[in-house]
């Protein structure tokens, strides 16, 4: 019988013995957050909107920040004028209030949501865009960790920006924070657009009740068609599809930021607020190395958990390849 291999044992090819514990839990699951979003471009408009749906049962309120004064002020309009016709006065619920909110109040909250981003790559650009950003929002991204570093913060830091793993893992190391306080959000919509193919493509049905996604939300993303019965050549064609699925809309002459707004952003950070089960990218190192990893994970009162299933080797040396690849850009 052929070996299986664990996720919980990537830190060791990165010669880590002692991965630092996820064992805590920065918000109270099922209890109503106060919820801060930085840069309300699409992503952050988008993810905005369905917050403000979906969120009445888990978002006491919703706090926005950006440098654009102007879109500020037509946001709090119009987002709080989305509305049930008749909330309050019966079944139809309130949705959570926006309010504008200053630099220097961005972390008195409990969930800190980054959608901040500098050169976003123009709609012609080509290969691997995410990456191309990487060391722009890096920078960004620092700064923002030292003001949750100032300010003590001990609630929840949600990434959105690409590249999502890279930049955890610089929130992490400038903020002071603990691993179990920051969750990078990119890799929902991969999960999303394998789904999407596989209910177009009969080879693929089975990923929609067997398979699983991991890793980066970038070229080395990890798609497997079935964790019991996994099928590499299967798994690597749809894996290129899942990929590329962003340049697809590119060449249409569109951005692909609905999508990921929704699927990697929106309801996955509703799922963690609930305490259920999502994607999402959590680390898997100690204090000197280690990387943001895509897994299937939810928070309960101890801490993160992960799905930890036994893989196949040839699955098991896929997910390898992209945490050594993530280790490296720390």
């Amino acid at each position: 019988m052929e070996n299986k291999r664990y996720v919980h044992e990537l830190p060791r090819e990165a010669g880590i013995t002692a991965p630092l514990p996820l064992t805590g839990c920065p918000f109270t699951a099922q209890k109503k957050q106060r919820l801060h979003i930085l840069a309300l471009g699409d992503v952050g408009t988008t993810l905005l909107i369905g917050l403000r749906l979906l969120g009445a049962a888990d978002i006491e309120s919703i706090g926005i920040c950006d440098l654009n004064e102007k879109n500020l002020s037509r946001l709090e309009m119009e987002i709080n004028q989305i509305r049930y016709p008749f909330a309050g006065q019966g079944t139809e619920p309130l949705l959570p209030p926006v309010d504008i909110v200053q630099e220097d109040r961005l972390f008195d909250c409990d969930v800190f949501v980054f959608c901040a981003s500098k050169g976003v790559p123009p709609l012609e650009a080509q290969g691997d865009v995410r990456m191309a950003q990487l060391a722009a929002n890096r920078g960004l991204i620092r700064h923002f960790a030292a003001l949750a570093k100032a300010a003590a913060y001990r609630g929840f830091v949600c990434i959105v920006s690409d590249p999502v793993d890279p930049l955890c893992a610089a929130f992490l190391d400038a903020s002071g924070l603990k691993p179990w306080q920051i969750q990078g959000y990119g890799l929902g919509v991969m999960n999303a657009r394998a789904c999407y193919y596989a209910e177009k493509d009969g080879r693929f049905t089975h990923y929609l009740t067997a398979g699983r996604a991991f890793g980066p939300h970038g070229a080395d993303l990890v798609i497997a068609d079935s964790v019991t019965a996994y099928d590499d050549a299967l798994s690597r064609k749809l894996t290129g599809q899942v990929v590329q699925a962003n340049m697809r809309v590119r060449e249409l002459g569109y951005k692909p930021y609905i999508a990921p707004a929704l699927s990697s952003a929106a309801l996955s950070i509703l799922l963690s607020l609930r305490g259920h089960w999502h994607y999402g990218s959590v680390y898997l190192g100690d204090a000197a190395k280690g990387a943001f990893f895509g897994v299937k994970n939810r928070f309960t009162p101890a801490g993160i958990e992960y799905e930890d299933l036994p893989l196949c080797q040839t699955l098991y040396e896929r997910l390898q390849t992209a945490y050594m690849n993530l280790c490296a850009l720390r």
